[in-house]
C-alpha cells in the first residue's frame, strides 16, 4: 500500500474503535502467538489513564478519495513531561511505508530533549528501527503483561 496525503491530526471520539482495531492488529503482526484480543479491556483502560495524565495521542491519518474521509494508519503515544514513550502502533499493511518514522518524529516534536521506551527484546525490527532512528540501548527490563525480557532504549536531542 503506497500512502500519500498523510496527516497528524487529533482523534474523534468515533475513531476510537479503528484505534483499538489498529493496535490490536499492529501487535498481532508482530507477535502472532500473543492473544491481543484478550488485552483489548486492559489497552482501554491503560490508554484511559495514560491520557488523563497528560500523556499525548498522537494519531496519523490517511486521507480516502472520498472527500472529508480519513483512515487511522498509525498512533503514538507519548509523555510529555518525561519523554516516556508508551505506545507505538502502525497498521500493518502500512509497515515500512515511514509512518512509524513520523510518527516518531511527532513524538520527539512532543517531547522534553529525550525520548525512553521499552521494547520486547525479540522485537528484532523494531530494535532496528529504533537503531536507526538514533536510540541507544540504556538497560533491560521485563513486559509486565507477557514476562519476555525487555531493552530499554533512549533518544536524546542533539544540541
Amino acid at each position: 500500500m503506497i500512502l500519500s496525503s498523510r496527516h497528524i491530526a487529533p482523534i474523534r471520539d468515533d475513531e476510537r474503535a479503528a484505534l483499538l482495531d489498529l493496535w490490536v492488529a499492529s501487535w498481532r503482526a508482530t507477535f502472532p502467538d500473543i492473544d491481543f484480543d484478550a488485552r483489548r479491556d486492559w489497552f482501554v483502560r491503560h490508554l484511559a489513564e495514560l491520557e488523563a495524565r497528560g500523556v499525548n495521542l498522537i494519531c496519523m491519518f490517511q486521507d480516502t478519495a472520498k472527500p472529508g474521509e480519513r483512515k487511522l494508519v498509525g498512533f503514538v503515544l507519548i509523555d510529555p513531561d518525561t519523554g516516556w514513550l508508551d505506545q507505538i502502533a502502525v497498521k500493518p499493511n502500512a509497515f515500512g511505508a515511514g509512518v512509524g518514522r513520523e510518527l516518531l518524529n511527532a513524538a520527539k516534536r512532543a517531547s522534553p530533549g529525550k525520548i525512553r521506551l521499552d521494547v520486547n527484546a525479540d522485537n528484532f525490527r523494531a530494535l532496528r528501527f529504533y537503531k536507526r532512528e538514533g536510540f541507544a540501548r540504556v538497560g533491560a527490563g521485563v513486559n509486565k503483561l507477557s514476562g519476555r525480557e525487555t531493552a530499554v532504549l533512549e533518544w536524546v536531542r542533539e544540541e
